[in-house]
């Protein structure tokens, strides 16, 4: 997620929707006093080598640990952090405060969950054999996963929490439009990031049997509902 101060905005990344390309193109415009949460070590490389702001003003204070953070940082080497990746719209509200969160731009974006879904089946099996997509969605677990990076990330109480929801299927003619509308000074140019290097390119109607087709569209029923979402 990022918060910039200059051009007020707040964009909230859901999963499995370009986010860290998006966060990687915002960056560019954030000063040493916005807010940048972490991406993996890969992208935070792409990060560096475009000269962009790293991630910042996003770790925990002192007093705000606990024993399981402490013994989790001596274990893993990892500072607690106060913001963070795919942090919902409640976690971020109450920490900014009403003023910033009414008074800045809010965006997000969506994708048609059939997609995501296989995308996000391809992203975790991306090194090694892929298990049949019958077996990776022989429960809701993962579809459950996706959905709190996703539908419940930005709604409030199933009621939306941001400005804007842009749609991956048309994402740069929407992400322009938002660019305008903040004020920023150029289009934002999408670097590749965090990409599974799919080999298999098939339309998900190709993959998916009905059931995982009604499973999908079970989990994801309200996000279905409410943006018109077709199988």
């Amino acid at each position: 997620m990022i918060v910039c101060h200059q051009y007020r905005f707040i964009f909230l990344k859901t999963s499995k929707t370009a986010g860290t390309s998006i966060e990687l193109a915002l960056s560019k415009f954030c000063g040493p006093e916005d807010i940048i949460t972490p991406n993996p070590p890969d992208s935070e490389t792409i990060r560096r080598d475009l000269g962009r702001p790293r991630f910042q003003n996003c770790l925990a204070p002192w007093w705000d640990y606990r024993l399981k953070d402490l013994a989790h940082l001596v274990r893993e080497r990892e500072l607690k952090l106060r913001f963070f990746d795919h942090m919902p719209a409640r976690a971020i509200k109450p920490l900014l405060g009403e003023e910033i969160w009414n008074g800045y731009f809010k965006f997000c974006v969506e994708r048609n969950p059939w997609d995501r879904a296989l995308s996000l089946y391809h992203w975790r099996h991306r090194s090694g054999l892929k298990p049949p997509l019958a077996e990776f969605f022989s429960s809701d677990a993962p579809l459950l996963r996706l959905r709190q990076s996703g539908f419940e990330l930005y709604t409030l109480g199933s009621e939306l929490a941001v400005d804007r929801i842009c749609f991956y299927e048309n994402l740069q003619p929407e992400l322009e439009e938002v660019r305008t509308h903040i004020g920023l000074p150029e289009p934002l140019d999408l670097p590749r990031a965090n990409s599974s290097s799919r080999t298999d390119k098939r339309h998900y109607r190709e993959l998916f049997g009905e059931a995982q087709r009604e499973r999908i569209r079970h989990v994801f029923r309200r996000e279905i509902e409410l943006f018109g979402y077709e199988f």
